[in-house]
């Protein structure tokens, strides 16, 4: 059987020492400040990014990256016939996809295996993850795949942003756009469907928002007879611990974690989001 390697992009928000640990290459897309192009979570990490954005006058744009940045990366992994497991953002949200498929294209005497996730941030998160589990316990690519699509099927996610303005400004509002202007003093609780952004609820105030989404949670988990979750914040580490605390009585036999959102994603969602990624316990573990 040959070797899996993994790859995402930046949007998965790995934490470093995860990466490191497993060996995950990571294709960053970019942060742009005016002229500066920053690459996400390498040239510039989330509590830097945070400050610059609450400070500079010049609101930051995104960028995907090339294909050739996808297959310089490609090509390395499998010269030693490896195969290849690539995520990335939503195709709904970010070219990306499409440069890593046409990546793929280049190589077509490789095993590289390219999912779009439909998802970002704590989700994708979740899928690496899985990928790098499902490999290290001896599968191959066709196991991290599996591994892969069935949070794909599986995973929940809810947000909640301090201001809809941010993604309004970067065009990945999707069927949010129908809450701008009419949410002034509220928050807007949505989630990811189908690679989108959609519209779940609105709350008077963040620790409603946060209450909701904390309450699906735990009749997901009941449902589903416990759940993996992974907490992500926008520079608000210690509400974030405080939430993950929450939710670990309801997640049963299940792993609650909490990552920062990275520049990219906070780009698009600005300071104080707040994201539950959720789903039904992976197989093999001792109450799944």
């Amino acid at each position: 059987m040959a070797r899996v390697r993994i790859v995402c992009d930046s949007t998965a928000d790995l934490e470093p020492g995860f990466r490191r640990a497993h060996d995950v290459r990571v294709v960053p897309l970019k942060v742009i400040f005016g002229d500066e192009v920053l690459e996400d979570g390498e040239t510039i990490r989330p509590d830097e990014f945070y400050r610059r954005m609450r400070e500079s006058p010049v609101h930051p744009r995104t960028s995907q990256p090339a294909p050739g940045e996808f297959e310089t990366v490609f090509r390395d992994l499998t010269a030693d016939g490896s195969a290849v497991l690539c995520t990335t953002i939503s195709a709904e949200l970010s070219g990306t996809y499409a440069s890593a498929e046409q990546a793929r294209a280049a190589l077509p005497d490789a095993d590289i295996r390219v999912i779009d996730t439909r998802t970002v941030a704590v989700a994708h998160n979740a899928m690496v993850h899985a990928a790098v589990a499902a490999a290290e316990a001896g599968g191959g690519a066709d196991e991290a795949e599996a591994a892969v699509r069935r949070l794909i099927a599986d995973l929940l996610v809810l947000f909640t942003v301090d201001t809809l303005e941010y993604l309004r400004r970067g065009g990945r509002i999707g069927g949010a756009r129908a809450l701008v202007g009419s949410v002034l003093d509220i928050k807007p609780i949505l989630e990811i469907r189908d690679g989108r952004i959609e519209p779940v609820d609105r709350a008077r105030t963040l620790a409603r928002a946060l209450d909701r989404m904390v309450g699906d949670v735990g009749k997901a988990a009941a449902r589903w007879g416990g759940a993996d979750v992974v907490v992500g914040h926008g520079d608000r580490p210690d509400e974030a611990a405080r939430l993950a605390e929450r939710i670990r009585p309801l997640a049963g036999a299940g792993s609650v974690k909490v990552i920062d959102v990275g520049p990219v994603i906070g780009c698009h969602a600005g300071p104080g989001v707040f994201g539950l990624g959720f789903a039904p316990l992976a197989p093999g573990s001792p109450a799944a």
